[in-house]
């Protein structure tokens, strides 16, 4: 975690609500169990994890819920001085999740009028200029939770560029908070301030003007052309691919492992924020391309291979064992 003062490596915020994950039909009644759940805090996580200074910048209720969303993100290394408790009685968001069909899971959210959907701008000023991060973080799902929310995704970029932070951006687009088209004004105006940018190649149009190429290649060749310095496209089961402005492409393929989770993970088998953790935590350690993909779709496969939105994320010393035989002890 990062001291009084010090920069963290990783500045992120968005929504994190409290997840309730039900043994079978919500409709039956049961147990759940309770944790945490929101896609910037589960980036967060990972990258604590791996032994990256990081810094979450949410709101949350000032409830029980809200206790234990920051309770659970400091024992897991997460500096979150920069978050804070909404005083005007909104509550932390809730998600629920229950089991349907085989290895598919119904989510249900409860999060208008949130907390998290009320982040202030100065909120986020606050947290990035007191230490500038080296890298900003920012998803698809914080602008499209409320204008407020927009707005202070708008001045973090501003401020990344005022201090020579890179930015990543993973697409993460949720059709139940905003329409494609919604989606599409913001993310194209946004493509310019992008260095990082990760997304499924079904989202690459969403950051790309009217008629684009159908081929994800031409895709990100355009989208390079914009000034992003990296895209990388996540391809399910088939892997993920890197495109730099460099004009190299470089492919790794999933790593098998058997899904247990997909919820928090994104694409099975490519694990969204889990993917994204890993990503970034090699473009820090200044790996090169190859690697970074390659301990991205290592996490990714802790992902979808644990229950939980972030519970399966992998310390630096387990980021081997997706590659140990199947059966294998380890002591």
């Amino acid at each position: 975690m990062t001291g009084p003062g010090t920069a963290p490596e990783v500045l992120t915020f968005g929504e994190t609500m409290l997840a309730l994950r039900g043994a079978g039909p919500l409709r039956l009644g049961g147990t759940m169990e309770v944790s945490v759940a929101g896609a910037e805090s589960n980036v967060a996580i990972g990258l604590a994890r791996l032994g990256h200074a990081v810094r979450w910048a949410g709101a949350v209720g000032a409830d029980e819920a809200g206790e234990l969303v920051l309770r659970t993100l400091r024992a897991e290394g997460v500096d979150v001085r920069g978050a804070s408790r909404d005083d005007g009685g909104a509550p932390t968001g809730l998600m629920l999740a229950e089991p349907g069909l085989p290895e598919v899971t119904r989510v249900h959210y409860y999060r208008a009028g949130s907390a998290g959907s009320r982040l202030k701008a100065c909120s986020v000023e606050r947290a990035f200029t007191e230490a500038p991060p080296k890298v900003l973080h920012l998803t698809g799902i914080t602008p499209a939770l409320s204008r407020s929310a927009r707005s202070a995704c708008t001045l973090a970029l501003r401020l990344a560029a005022e201090h020579s932070a890179l930015v990543c951006l993973d697409v993460n687009f949720r059709s139940r908070l905003w329409s494609s088209a919604e989606a599409a004004e913001v993310l194209r105006a946004w493509a310019p301030s992008v260095d990082v940018l990760v997304a499924s190649d079904d989202e690459l149009p969403l950051c790309l003007p009217s008629g684009a190429p159908a081929d994800t290649a031409l895709q990100a060749k355009e989208l390079l052309a914009l000034g992003i310095g990296e895209v990388v496209v996540k391809r399910g089961a088939a892997g993920a691919t890197a495109y730099g402005d460099d004009g190299s492409r470089v492919h790794a393929p999933a790593r098998p492992v058997r899904a247990v989770d997909t919820v928090g993970a994104g694409d099975a088998f490519v694990a969204g924020d889990a993917f994204v953790a890993g990503y970034l935590s090699a473009f820090l350690d200044g790996a090169a391309p190859e690697a970074r993909l390659d301990r991205a779709v290592t996490t990714g496969a802790f992902a979808v291979a644990s229950r939980g939105d972030w519970e399966g994320a992998p310390t630096r010393a387990e980021l081997g064992l997706p590659s140990a035989p199947a059966g294998t002890v380890v002591r």
